[in-house]
């Protein structure tokens, strides 16, 4: 049963650059421009007429946008919830400009060993997340640790729980990693692991939405019973002012918005394409996080119900869960 008719997240991609190069993405190999202030401001007004709580400012590195915090200022200032995940490279040089801008900070964090979590990001950033995390928290930031698991670092999950974010009071976000398109990441975490995830899940200051773990257990998504509702739960924009439809990692056509994205969205080509999320042969076994996790909160199956614990749990820590209802 449907519950949320309306999309309730947008990510919008400020560019495909980014000044790292992680094994498990291949965002930064694209040639991309940065976006416009004057669209922004445009879209940003569509999405909060098309219903839009949460506006997720991504890339490549979000960060190394200019007028990040112009951006982030457009959107408080409409109420929405803001989200942004770095590589930490750059914040500390922005972290005052950003203060009380970003609803939900994550810094991108691997392995609890600098040189590992450096070889897996293809630059030198460890460093850099220990400063953010010490500039944010001087600012009275709440900043997350979005851990990435995978087979090989899973060891690494309790070290980072407990030497980093337990010490400073963190919550610890797991994102079970996933495969798409022609990136091979080893996607397919053993049962073992999952099962482990999911124990480390019930700990205090640990989010991991259950529902990810349920949903590879079962295969992924499935074209004859889709979960996947990434083109009406979410909608993504490109760098280059573009609605991207059915997701971003699927791509299968880029809608110019022409300074009406509330038209564009609501026209009969893009509900068309729409109505296809998760029944395309291509979103077989899909699992990708960010276009799971709308669609478990818009409509109530037994993902919505494993979902619901820690996105509960995870509001309470955050406080963001009165901007949710408003």
């Amino acid at each position: 049963m449907r519950l949320i008719k309306k999309p309730v997240l947008c990510n919008y991609y400020v560019t495909y650059r980014c000044n790292a190069s992680c094994y498990f993405c291949d965002i930064w190999e694209k040639p991309s421009p940065y976006i416009k202030k004057e669209d922004v401001a445009q879209n940003l007004k569509a999405l909060k007429k098309l219903g839009v709580k949460v506006i997720d400012f991504t890339g490549g590195e979000p960060l190394l946008h200019n007028e990040i915090e112009v951006f982030l200022k457009m959107a408080k200032d409409l109420g929405f919830i803001t989200t942004i995940t770095t590589n930490g490279l750059l914040y500390p040089k922005k972290a005052e400009k950003l203060k009380g801008l970003v609803d939900m900070l994550h810094f991108s964090l691997d392995f609890a060993d600098s040189a590992q979590h450096d070889e897996v990001r293809g630059v030198g950033c460890f460093d850099f997340v220990m400063k953010s995390i010490e500039a944010a928290i001087a600012l009275g930031e709440r900043p997350d640790i979005l851990f990435t698991a995978m087979n090989e670092n899973i060891d690494e999950l309790n070290k980072i729980y407990e030497s980093i974010c337990l010490s400073n009071d963190l919550v610890l976000i797991v994102n079970p990693i996933f495969d798409y398109n022609t990136v091979k990441t080893g996607g397919g975490l053993t049962k073992e692991n999952l099962e482990y995830l999911s124990r480390m899940g019930k700990r205090k200051k640990i989010y991991l939405n259950d529902a990810f773990i349920e949903l590879r257990k079962n295969g992924g998504n499935h074209v004859e019973d889709p979960v996947c509702k990434a083109a009406s739960s979410a909608l993504v924009i490109s760098p280059k002012n573009e609605l991207v439809l059915p997701c971003y990692h699927l791509g299968k056509k880029d809608f110019a918005i022409d300074g009406d994205l509330f038209k564009l969205y609501k026209s009969d080509e893009v509900q068309k394409l729409a109505a296809l999320e998760g029944k395309l042969p291509e979103c077989e076994g899909c699992a990708i996080n960010c276009y799971m996790q709308p669609s478990f909160a818009v409509e109530m199956n037994q993902y919505f119900w494993k979902a619901l614990p820690s996105t509960i749990k995870y509001n309470r820590l955050k406080g963001t869960w009165k901007n949710i209802l408003q």
